[in-house]
Formats: structure tokens, C-alpha cells, sequence
């Protein structure tokens, strides 16, 4: 029997998790963990390219790692862990530093945006974060990387980087596959729909631990537009499109039984329908998520476990790695 393909994919805990990153990511790791090899990490060191207060990032590292298990992700089929648990993350990057140009780092369209952004704190990590990302994806020897439209540049980039090494000594390093899921559903911001749903922008975020009554506040005060009719068309309606989308995903139903569902019945009832779904969807995560927030020994074990079995495959690829580039062997 063929050996399952490996997947690596994380997310940052730099602010809470949202429903984007559940619907859009989360939702499909859930299904992808019966047919692949899976790691799922939370990236901590990601995160400190922007300044984090120390004690809430420890809170949601951790609190994200309860929220992935209540989503469904089970850590005796995946291994999950923390990013900064595994210091091979961080000795790969620097070897892959060395076998990328500048010129590819200038052009990364992330980093362009968030120096726009963070102009007064434009670090040497925010420009070589996608070394770090790509010595994320080649430690593992990951064949495929769940990513959206955003991330592609990087998986790129990481190609072209394991390729470049691959080229000077063979045989080192898998290439990934960018893997877009199909059911993958693209959540965008409730109070400007052009745009994708961001922690960034709490107005027009769902946080996956919001209380109901402000996940109901919210969709109640999303953007729409000025007609009256529930109909899915991107360009000329994105915010109403945005919600079909959302009400979708949360119940299972098609664009367009929900389209025929709101026939004629304005937006006034549609948008705390879409709220209501929502509630209902997150509910058990969030009862669950903090049942499981009250075992911390629980919680410490499986990222304890995970980052122990994500270093012994970490360690395989760096020996090999630091063998073929001429380092002395420590032992």
C-alpha cells in the first residue's frame, strides 16, 4: 500500500481565531486528517514579527491548540505542536536563508502590505518570514501545503528555494504542492466585504469564541447593499454574497436552497438567520474548547507529544541537510 501523502499547515497566534480560519482552513484539516499524514503547528515564532504582548501570546498558543482539538482535529491521528518547540524550525531557516535572493524577499506582496502597515517596526523577521515559512513546510518533507490565495506566493518561493538547494545537492528536499481543498469556503470581512476576513479588523471579524449575542450584533450590522434581494453575485452584491457563503458552510446547504429559503424576505430576517446559523455552528467548539481549557496537563501532553514526534522527523531532514553543506557532525 502507498504511504500517505504529508501535510504541513499552521496558523498563527497573533490574535484570536476566527471564522475564517475555521471555515477556511480549520473545517477542511478536519476532513483531510482520514486520508493524509498531518502536521498541524501553531506558528508562535510567526507571530513576533509584529509585537506581541508575551503573557496573551502564551494564552493563545495554547488556547489555540485547545480550539484546534475542539474543531475536531484529533492529536492520536496528527501531530500538533508548538512552532518555537521545535528549534529545527528555526536552524533550517538560517541554512535556507543562505540559498535565497534578496531580490525574491523584496518581492513578496505580504511583506510590501505589512511594512505599509507596521512602517515604525519594519524588522529583518518581517522580511524573511517566508524563510522561515518555507523551512516550516521542507522540514517535514510535506508534499502538500493547505494554503489560500494569499499564501501562494510563498509556497512559490519555497519551491524555488528547495529546488535551488536540490540543485546543488540532490535528493534533499520533497518539493510541495500549493493544496487549494475544494470545499474550502473564502470568508470575507462582514463590514467591508472586499476584503478577507482579518483579525486585524475586529468590526468585521467573528472570533471563534465569541459570545452569541456578539456574533449577533455583528452579522446584524454587516454590510449588504441597497436592493432587498438574497442573491449570491460577487461583483454587484459581495457583502450579501459573503453572507450566503458563511450561512453555507455553517448549515450544509446549497447557494441555492438558501437563495429560495430568503425569496422575498428582505435582509432584515436574512442577516440574524446567517448569525443564528453561525451560533448554533460554534456553540459545541466553544463549549467544548473550554472544557478542554481546564485540563492543562491534558493540553500540555498532546503539544508536549506532538513537538516530540515533530523533531524526531525534524531531525532526519536537518542531519541531512547540515551533512550535504559541510557542517562537522556535533556527534
Amino acid at each position: 500500500m502507498d504511504a500517505k501523502k504529508r501535510i504541513f499547515s499552521g496558523i498563527q497566534p497573533s490574535g484570536e481565531l476566527t471564522l475564517g480560519s475555521y471555515m477556511g482552513a480549520i473545517k477542511n484539516w478536519t476532513a483531510l486528517q482520514h486520508e493524509y499524514d498531518c502536521l498541524f503547528c501553531i506558528v508562535d515564532m510567526h507571530a513576533i514579527t509584529v509585537r506581541q504582548n508575551p503573557a496573551d501570546l502564551r494564552r493563545r498558543s495554547v488556547a489555540q491548540l485547545a480550539q484546534y482539538i475542539a474543531c475536531g482535529l484529533d492529536p492520536e491521528k496528527n501531530i500538533m505542536f508548538i512552532q518555537s518547540h521545535v528549534p529545527q524550525h528555526a536552524e533550517l531557516s538560517w541554512v535556507l536563508g543562505c540559498f535565497t535572493q534578496f531580490g525574491e524577499l523584496g518581492r513578496m506582496t505580504q511583506f510590501k502590505d505589512k511594512s505599509q502597515k507596521h512602517a515604525d517596526n519594519i524588522t529583518a523577521g518581517l522580511f524573511t518570514y517566508p524563510v522561515l515559512m518555507a523551512a516550516d513546510i521542507l522540514l517535514y518533507q510535506a508534499d502538500l501545503v493547505p494554503v489560500g490565495a494569499d499564501q501562494m506566493q510563498h509556497v512559490e518561493l519555497c519551491r524555488d528555494i528547495a529546488n535551488r538547494f536540490n540543485y546543488n545537492f540532490p535528493d534533499t528536499f520533497t518539493i510541495p504542492e500549493a493544496f487549494i481543498p475544494k470545499m474550502g469556503a473564502r470568508v470575507m470581512s462582514l463590514g467591508a466585504p472586499e476584503n478577507k476576513m482579518s483579525k486585524s479588523e475586529p468590526d468585521g471579524c467573528v472570533f471563534l469564541m465569541d459570545k452569541p449575542e456578539d456574533i449577533m450584533r455583528k452579522f446584524k450590522r454587516a454590510v449588504t447593499d441597497c436592493e432587498t434581494a438574497v442573491r449570491y453575485d460577487v461583483e454587484n452584491k459581495p457583502g450579501i454574497s459573503n453572507l450566503l457563503t458563511i450561512y453555507c458552510a455553517a448549515t450544509g446547504k446549497t447557494i441555492a436552497d438558501a437563495e429560495a429559503e430568503f425569496a422575498d424576505q428582505g435582509y432584515g430576517i436574512f442577516k440574524p438567520a446567517v448569525g443564528e446559523a453561525v451560533v448554533e455552528l460554534l456553540r459545541p467548539i466553544q463549549e467544548e474548547a473550554g472544557r478542554l481549557m481546564k485540563d492543562k496537563a491534558y493540553l500540555e501532553q498532546v503539544y508536549q507529544d506532538g513537538a516530540q514526534k515533530a523533531q524526531y522527523l525534524a531531525n532526519k531532514t536537518l542531519r541531512k541537510v547540515y551533512k550535504k553543506v559541510g557542517f562537522v557532525p556535533a556527534k
